[in-house]
């Protein structure tokens, strides 16, 4: 079948889509309306093709003659459709998966029977893939940042159109079922156009916590378990003896409602809240399915045998029902569910009990219960009832317990050194632990971790900040002690910059009782390296580390592994796309051999964003890009904004995305033989790549005069502020430089205004400098770079990826909005200039004749949507420009904000 012909149901599915939204429009907003979306994207399509002055000036003239009013309805027009062709391109990936396995094809790159293949083929056995899943540590965490500019009350009637999509797609329907899915996918775009598109007020840290967990009911509870039950049948299938017993490897982890780093709503209310409200939604899955196990094992005692185990549990049942009198398998699951009730009451306080029923002290009690169920079935001739639903809630129990998910804890190591002198200061008004130097503060902390004595005074006030901090360390140790050691695991230092910054950590975790004296502890202290420098130093600072008695008995009360967290953000706004990534593998690199020397594991936390500039891009090419000993089964990674619900809101999307989390893990641990190291003239090439593209990078962002000004009026970085898409600020300080703004108000800038400037710049100089340098043999390196090493590969695909989205004809309008033009000339053909060069050279290495070549589904993806969000881009342009001279306009505004929602949504990687 030719791709044109496989394509042939996506097309459809845009049609009918774009239909339907097309007769809302007119039905809602009128035809005159309707006839001037149409008219604006015709002449957005061919100012694209075409970019000449006249088409140019054709939309202008329509664009400029609309209405306040008119401009809103037809953003929201282009938007809707953005978010319709998002979605008909996520069922055709689905229904393109399925077809593959209907006509079982060979396993595809980034599913488990094709790292299973490669492991087999090179050597690994069955007992080496087993070792490996019950060894592993694989971690997706979940974050709060603010680029996911939906709410859930448009993604969830998103769902039930997809599933309405699905039907029609896979099922044969009668013409009267055909025209009831239609008639359901047409109230629903209905619903969806009466529905306020953007947040009428704020986020606060709880809304994000709810809208976070919400990806565990999409996808999480029901699609974690299945990856589980398919790797187990598969090794069992290869001959793997207790794959029935696979140690959860892979579970979910959360920043919300624990990441305190500029963030000053979270305190030790919201931290506890978010625990608790974790905990509901565990608990209430777990009693839903018992409930479904309830209506399913309807077993009866003169039918079957039962073990003494399950007899002692029906004697604890209050159920005195006649009807049930027959069925222990019921009254033992209303015995559970009744506890399991108990335990969600005893939330709001101590336990409590129920009906007579007393709560579950811990997951692993409610697991026991579930087990005597199921070793009752397999002793009594019913092993075929215990699989299914009852493994899949024990495999959920085992992976989210009371808790859901592990809250990281994060600060800025500032904060920790403020409470450590305040901690000081109060036993010793004369002491100035902030002047001392580094290593007068690593011998007073770590003598101070082997004293018994507290640091902390009861009788002491200290300052507001101190208070706060403290209060949260106390209460995670509460939390710890309520639901477990789990739920609470990790404290991250963000702005590393010193071993101290480690110990001082420590310090303050023993404070409350988080760290023993004698070293003894369960939490994973961790650094956040973020700017280049930083980078450049973490491997010094880690070798201190794992050489200090004090803080290496820590290491060893945890298993003897040692995480460290790399920052795509902050390098990428310090130095540049390549730079950063560049350093990050290099201190790869260099951290496997520290860690090496120490007989330390190391685990390696990715801070990665949804956009190139931060670090993203498809999960299976960036961990397969990782270094040699960088990953060995030890792996978190974040996963932020945009990107959560377009991994995780639709389950067989999820459920593929977490398979190729496992895939891509599994294939950089085992098969790191078939993965040579770089060779060493290609680590040389790459560090004078990365120092040419430093220097033109800063050039243009630290060194061009007034480039802060071009930035804040070239951009939507103002108005993004009144987006409700988030609830921490966009600068850490109340400037406009660079230096103090967060990275994703950064990236999320450059994206809407078409420049993608952090995911690309300075690389054509770099290279054209290079081959300047080394002629002939200098490209034929870089060619051969790009053949044979995966980190490179990776690099030139996500700059290729983010090139497509590019729009110097899109940009230019909004460099227009700078007042100072002689200004904006000077910037905006500085990065028209390396955009071409940029180009060019990666044309050179790749041998692409143009952008995608190499990439048809992207390509296709990006042709798709481009009609219907170029428009908004045009729109968004003339908005900036009114709200700038009137900005008391709350329409203006409100279109703004529409068009920042609709733009995010064409692009779908965007921060």
């Amino acid at each position: 079948m030719s791709t044109q012909d496989k394509d042939a149901p996506l097309r459809e599915d845009i049609r009918l889509l774009g239909k339907l939204l097309g007769d809302t429009v007119k039905a809602q907003a009128g035809p005159e309306t309707y006839e001037l979306v149409e008219k604006i994207r015709t002449n957005s399509i061919a100012f694209v093709r075409d970019a000449n002055a006249d088409t140019k000036q054709s939309l202008e003239k329509t664009l400029a003659s609309m209405t306040p009013e008119e401009t809103v309805v037809v953003i929201r027009a282009f938007s809707y459709f953005s978010h319709l062709a998002n979605m008909a391109e996520d069922q055709h990936h689905i229904r393109r998966n399925r077809a593959h396995e209907l006509a079982e094809s060979p396993p595809r790159d980034g599913s488990l029977a094709k790292a299973f293949q490669r492991a087999i083929t090179e050597g690994s056995s069955v007992q080496d893939l087993l070792d490996f899943f019950n060894n592993s540590t694989v971690r997706a965490v979940l974050t709060a940042h603010p680029t996911e500019v939906r709410r859930q009350s448009t993604m969830r009637r998103e769902i039930a159109m997809a599933k309405l999509l699905a039907k029609r797609s896979r099922n044969q329907l009668s013409p009267s079922e055909q025209a009831e899915v239609e008639a359901k996918l047409r109230r629903a775009v209905l619903v969806l156009w009466q529905t306020n598109i953007i947040r009428p007020a704020k986020l606060t840290v709880s809304d994000e916590v709810s809208n976070g967990l919400a990806y565990y009911d999409y996808t999480f509870f029901k699609e974690l378990p299945k990856l589980y039950s398919e790797i187990e049948t598969s090794l069992t299938q290869m001959g793997a003896k207790d794959a029935h017993n696979l140690a959860s490897f892979l579970k979910t982890g959360a920043w919300i409602g624990g990441d305190r780093d500029g963030n000053p709503f979270i305190d030790k209310t919201v931290m506890q809240g978010t625990m608790n409200t974790q905990s509901r939604k565990a608990l209430g899955y777990y009693i839903e399915q018992v409930g479904k196990l309830n209506d399913e094992l309807s077993l009866s005692s003169r039918l079957i045998n039962v073990s003494d185990a399950l007899q002692d549990l029906v004697g604890q049942s209050k159920d005195n029902s006649i009807h049930t009198a027959t069925e222990p398998y019921r009254k033992a699951l209303k015995t559970i569910k009744a506890r399991l009730s108990a335990t969600l009451k005893s939330l709001d306080g101590p336990a409590k009990r129920r009906a007579g029923q007393s709560g579950y002290a811990t997951a692993q009690d409610f697991t026991n219960d579930l087990n005597i169920i199921k070793d009752s079935l397999i002793d009594n001739g019913s092993a075929l009832l215990a699989q299914g639903r009852l493994h899949q809630l024990l495999r959920a129990v085992d992976c989210f317990g009371f808790h859901l998910a592990s809250l990281d804890m994060r600060q800025n190591s500032s904060v920790h050194q403020d409470v450590v002198a305040a901690l000081f200061n109060a036993l010793d008004n004369t002491s100035d632990y902030a002047s001392l130097s580094e290593d007068a503060r690593i011998a007073l902390l770590s003598a101070e971790l082997q004293n018994a004595r507290p640091l902390l005074r009861p009788d002491f006030t200290y300052d507001d900040a101190t208070t706060k901090e403290l209060e949260i360390f106390q209460t995670a140790a509460a939390l710890r002690a309520k639901f477990g050691d789990q739920c609470i695991q990790n404290a991250i230092i963000s702005n590393a910059q010193s071993a101290s910054d480690l110990l001082e950590l420590a310090v303050i975790l023993k404070q409350v009782g988080l760290v023993r004296p004698n070293g003894d502890t369960s939490m994973h202290l961790i650094p956040l390296f973020e700017t280049i420098g930083d980078l450049q130093a973490c491997p010094g600072i880690m070798d201190a580390l794992l050489s200090n008695p004090q803080f290496r008995r820590l290491i060893d009360a945890t298993d003897g592994t040692q995480e460290v967290m790399l920052g795509y953000s902050d390098s990428n706004k310090d130095g540049g796309f390549i730079t950063s990534s560049w350093e990050v593998y290099k201190a790869e690199i260099e951290l496997v051999k520290v860690f090496q020397k120490h007989g330390v594991k190391l685990r390696l936390f990715h801070g990665r964003g949804g956009t190139v500039g931060r670090g993203g891009g498809p999960s299976y090419d960036a961990i397969l890009a990782q270094p040699n000993g960088a990953v060995n089964g030890q792996l978190r990674l974040t996963e932020q904004g945009e990107i959560i619900s377009s991994k995780y809101t639709n389950p067989e999307l999820g459920r593929r995305n977490l398979e190729t989390l496992a895939a891509s893990t599994l294939e950089a641990s085992l098969l790191q033989k078939s993965r040579p190291d770089p060779l060493p003239d290609y680590l040389s090439a790459m560090d004078e790549i990365s120092t040419n593209a430093f220097k033109k990078y800063r050039g243009l962002v630290y060194e061009t005069p007034n480039f802060v000004d071009y930035f804040w009026n070239a951009t939507v970085i103002n108005e993004i502020a009144g987006l409700n898409i988030g609830s921490r600020p966009a600068s850490r300080k109340k400037t406009r430089a660079v230096e103090d703004l967060r990275a994703i108000p950064w990236v999320f800038s450059w994206s809407q205004c078409r420049l993608m400037v952090p995911g690309w710049y300075g690389f054509g100089t770099a290279v054209h400098q290079y081959l300047a340098d080394h002629g002939d043999a200098g490209l034929a390196q870089i060619q051969g770079m790009f053949k044979e090493w995966q980190f490179f590969q990776s690099q030139m695909s996500n700059m290729d990826m983010v090139l497509s989205k590019t729009d110097l004809g899109i940009a230019r309008r909004y460099a227009d909005l700078v007042p100072d033009q002689d200004l904006a000339k000077t910037v905006f053909d500085m990065i028209s200039a390396e955009h071409a060069l940029t180009i060019e050279m990666l044309f050179k290495i790749t041998g692409q004749t143009r952008l995608l070549e190499s990439n048809p589904l992207l390509e296709r993806s990006i042709k798709n949507r481009s009609p219907y969000f170029d428009p908004i881009n045009h729109i968004q342009v003339d908005l900036l420009r009114q709200y700038r001279e009137n900005e008391n306009d709350e329409n203006i505004l409100l279109g703004i904000q529409l068009s920042i929602n609709g733009i995010a949504a064409g692009l779908r990687n965007s921060g």
